[in-house]
Parts: C-alpha cells; structure tokens; sequence
C-alpha cells in the first residue's frame, strides 16, 4: 500500500497530549478494559455526522458504550442474505455476545443524510436514484418514512423525516429474531431519540403519547 500518508502533524500533537494527560491519569483503568474486554451497558446507533458527539452528550467513559456511526443513524431490515451488512453486524455483535441492556438509535437536526432522502425521494436528487450511488441505496431504507411526512408543509418535512428515521430504525429493529426475543424476555430495551444540535436539547420517542417529548 504505497498511498497511506503519515498521521497529520495535529492528530499527533492532540495524540501526544492525550496520552501524556488522560491516558497518563487512567492508566490503570485502560489497562483493566485491555485485559477485561469490553462490558458495555448500551449500543448507540447514531450518525456520522461529526457534530453528534455521543460520549460528550451522555458524559461517558472509555467502556461505556459500544458505538455504531453510519449514515443518518439508520437501522436495515433483517435480511440473511450472505452478503456483507455492517450494522447488521454491530447490531448482531451487541446483542447475542455482549448482550447490551439496551439499544439507543439518536437523530439529530440538520441532517444531511436525511436531507438526501428527501430531495430523493421528491425527485430533486436524480444522481442519488443511480444504482451506483451508495447514499442513496442506504437512504431507500427510510422510503417507508417519507412516504409517511410526504404530506406535511414542505417547511416541517426534514424535521419529521429526521425524527421517522427514529422511528424506522426502530421498527426494523425488532425484524432481528435475536432483538425480538430480547427486547419480549425483557433482557432488552430499545429506545429512540432526537437531538437538537444548536439548542443541546434531547427529547426521546414515548409510544404511550406517540410522539417525542423533551428530556
């Protein structure tokens, strides 16, 4: 592989000075999570996007939570198929061996992933219809969402299809035979959220109102 670069001079300084701060001051705790392995209490699903910052949200620790990032926070339907499916996989890994207690998916504002879905899906993306375009195939998982704001005032549509992102990722899910049985032995729970990313605030999905409310 003669096209790897060496590391940018300011990852390596932030590096330096993590290693010489926090990692120096924990040491002992990032040894025992070396030799203990991994016992997260939660799998979080969330976005790419490099503002969502998970761990600074929750103000967690190295250990606490087991992380999948992809594009629009988006869970697929189960679908054994032999081929290749990385949240499939992280979802799969998360329950049956480390068996997580629960599973958080977390929209977010603004949405770029989303946005893409929407102009998609009202025509005025052609270049994410094309087979060989990786985002759009991944945004054809929130069709189902889409079609269920397509009626709402243009101005409300991102908003709403970035919380049934939420929603969708929810309900596919409980597709996964070995999330149902969890999520029905109560060994399991799952839940949603959205995140506001100017004003900080959180609100979480309560099935009982059906609707988000602040947390």
């Amino acid at each position: 592989m003669h096209n790897a670069k060496p590391l940018p001079a300011y990852l390596v300084q932030r590096f330096q000075g993590w290693k010489a701060t926090s990692y120096a001051e924990n040491s002992s705790w990032y040894r025992r999570l070396a030799s203990e392995g991994q016992h997260p209490r939660a799998m979080i699903i969330s976005c790419c996007d490099s503002r969502v910052h998970v761990t600074s949200i929750f103000g967690a620790d190295t250990g606490e939570f087991f992380i999948h990032r992809n594009i629009a926070n988006l869970v697929p339907p189960y679908k054994p198929d032999g081929q290749q499916h990385g949240t499939s996989a992280a979802v799969e890994y998360a329950v049956t061996a480390l068996k997580v207690a629960h599973v958080i998916v977390m929209g977010h504002s603004s949405c770029g992933g989303v946005k893409g879905c929407l102009d998609m899906c009202s025509g005025d993306a052609p270049q994410l219809e094309e087979k060989s375009s990786f985002v759009g195939r991944w945004m054809d998982i929130l069709r189902p969402g889409y079609e269920r704001v397509v009626e709402r005032k243009p101005e409300d549509m991102a908003r709403a299809l970035e919380k049934e992102s939420v929603l969708v990722s929810l309900e596919n899910l409980m597709t996964f035979p070995f999330v149902r049985e969890a999520v029905e032995s109560q060994h399991l729970t799952i839940h949603g959220l959205w995140h506001d990313i100017g004003s900080g605030s959180l609100e979480c999905y309560d099935p009982k109102a059906g609707d988000y409310v602040v947390v």
